[in-house]
């Protein structure tokens, strides 16, 4: 197959003259993401985005090659548990397919993308990578593999885990190999929570820990361990055995080899077979006296877990913009070469506001994801504003992303037609995957009460977010006047903040997920519009102020009538196919 250009500017496989639609296949995400590029832009430092473009570009073509057959292989190759070696000794190993493991070493060697945080120097940067290009590039790897960025993201969250809580003795014995790109020194991290009956209610936690005179001792068992076979567990125990709730729960760091090279005292007792992520091995482990080091305090246990559960959600909320846009990607790719009745897809009117629907999932997502990173780094060094607004936006995309993610891929699926269904095609993986992002670390429910309850109710946490937004509103009406979309969402701000604080009084409140998502649909569309304003302002595009009002008109006014308002027919073929839109034009389609 060919790479061409089709007339709106989307790169596509040409597909073969037997009417059968191409696939993504060869193409470059990264180099095929305007939306990506024009942020990246906005956001980073021009050195290190000049920095940063071959690395990224190099990343975008193996996830469109590479990185994208050994996906297939590893997803179509389970991991496989050996619960003994050859002479029958206690050993147990899992087995991993090849595929799996040579995109392991794209992700810990060659990009270290669990490292270039804390690490300078790798893929070319000049010092180590701002939050940003962390997330970047599990942006981009997740195009091709979503399983494996899973324990990718975990050995960074425990190095962040080990440096900010651990001793001098953890620090010393394995903060260097959990930064490690070298095959032979690196240590793959996982964090170990859910038991039988304990899922989202971790107070539920029967798993002890007993004082031993080398540190101390654990007893129990986790039910659903991501990464099994890693070199160092972060895992809940109860160290007071008097305790019960949340109260009395430690953070302790399990490595699976002793400092003498023995294997530490727990089992592997079986691997899941999972609906998806299927290339990265799941299991149930059993802990018999296992020997393990406390991390921070005693007790203060939950308290670092939900440090990692924050960072995790915002990973969550990155795989998910991702995937969407793999699912957009692909179905630009069947819309521009799959012919039917004598026309192409994307020429058919009923197909474009389906395009556009993807299209906008998966920008909103990536616009929200930016946004979020933008306050990260001020969070960190101690900004109680930023650290605010990080504390609302995290389960926010969460929430929005992970559950528009499996709208996209379904849509996407349907949209390539029976070949979608089977396993020739990313589709169906894509389907499968999309489904994790509603489990892990929480669901929708338990998402939507930490934010509306906890962020919003007890932390007051939206007012800074609220308060700069309409800030940011307020100075780009007074520059853009005759854009109407603006103070639309202006009012749309005022509106969300009397609902928010309104739910947040009560306890289990009913309505939390939809207004969630009204929030979630309602800030992204805010931050597309400012986005917008911006490249109007530098190149006169106004492309993401159009994205800005079909949220407002498809996502928000949706939820006030029976149905879908609508928006101007070549408006929605401009937003769908991602095409230049002039002052002009918006001004035309009452933008």
């Amino acid at each position: 197959m060919e790479l061409h250009s089709v007339p709106d500017g989307f790169p596509s496989v040409a597909s073969a003259d037997d009417g059968m639609a191409g696939d993504c296949r060869g193409l470059n995400f990264f180099d095929i993401d305007q939306g990506l590029q024009d942020l990246l832009q906005l956001n980073l430092d021009p050195q290190l985005l000049e920095a940063s473009r071959t690395p990224l570009r190099r990343l975008g073509a193996l996830a469109g090659g590479r990185l994208d057959e050994l996906a297939a292989m590893a997803d179509r190759n389970p991991p496989r548990l050996h619960t003994r070696d050859r002479v029958g000794r206690d050993e147990d190993w899992i087995e991993t397919h090849a595929a799996y493991r040579e995109l392991e070493q794209y992700a810990y060697c060659d990009f270290g993308i669990h490292a270039i945080g804390r690490r300078p120097g790798l893929i070319g940067l000049p010092g180590t990578a701002p939050a940003l290009l962390r997330y970047v590039c599990q942006y981009l790897f997740v195009q091709a593999e979503f399983g494996l960025i899973c324990p990718v993201a975990m050995t960074d969250s425990c190095a962040h885990v080990i440096a900010t809580h651990g001793s001098d003795e953890l620090k010393q014995r394995y903060l260097e190999g959990l930064t490690s790109i070298d095959p032979l020194r690196l240590l793959k991290g996982a964090q170990l929570m859910t038991e039988r009956q304990a899922g989202s209610d971790v107070g539920a936690i029967a798993t002890t820990a007993v004082r031993a005179a080398d540190g101390w001792a654990i007893h129990g068992e986790k039910w659903f361990c991501s990464a099994a076979d890693a070199d160092l567990i972060l895992l809940l125990a109860r160290s007071d055995p008097d305790s019960h709730g949340t109260r009395g729960l430690s953070l302790f760091a399990v490595p699976r080899r002793l400092p003498d090279g023995k294997r530490n005292r727990y089992a592997i007792r079986r691997l899941k077979d999972k609906l998806g992520t299927r290339s990265m091995p799941t299991g149930e482990i059993q802990f018999d006296g296992a020997h393990a080091l406390l991390v921070g305090k005693e007790g203060d246990g939950l308290k670092i877990v939900l440090e990692q559960v924050n960072m995790s959600r915002l990973s969550h909320g990155v795989r998910a913009a991702a995937m969407m846009r793999r699912c957009l990607n692909e179905s630009l790719v069947v819309a521009h070469t799959r012919r039917a009745f004598g026309r192409r897809l994307v020429d058919m009117p009923m197909v474009q506001p389906q395009l556009l629907s993807l299209r906008l999932a998966a920008e909103q997502a990536l616009s929200l994801a930016f946004f979020v990173l933008r306050w990260v780094q001020s969070a960190s060094a101690g900004d109680a504003d930023a650290a605010a607004r990080v504390r609302v936006l995290t389960p926010l995309i969460k929430l929005g992303a992970c559950r528009d993610n499996v709208v996209a891929a379904t849509a996407a699926m349907e949209l390539r037609g029976g070949n979608g269904f089977i396993t020739d095609y990313v589709n169906e993986r894509l389907v499968r995957d999309a489904q994790t992002g509603l489990l892990w670390e929480g669901t929708s429910n338990i998402v939507a009460i930490d934010l509306v309850v906890r962020a919003v109710g007890r932390k007051h946490a939206h007012q800074p977010l609220l308060r700069g937004l309409l800030q940011e509103l307020d100075a780009a009406v007074r520059r853009w006047p005759a854009i109407r979309v603006l103070p639309l969402l202006r009012q749309r701000i005022d509106c969300l903040s009397d609902e928010l604080q309104h739910l947040a009084l009560q306890d289990e409140p009913i309505g939390a997920v939809s207004l969630g998502m009204r929030t979630y649909h309602t800030i992204s569309a805010v931050v597309l519009a400012l986005e917008g304003c911006h490249l109007l302002r530098e190149r006169g595009d106004g492309l993401r102020l159009l994205y800005a009002h079909a949220v407002l008109q498809q996502r928000l006014v949706a939820f006030d009538s029976d149905g879908q308002a609508m928006i101007h027919v070549a408006a929605v073929r401009a937003a769908a196919l991602g095409a230049v839109v002039s002052t002009r034009e918006l001004e035309d389609w009452g933008v």
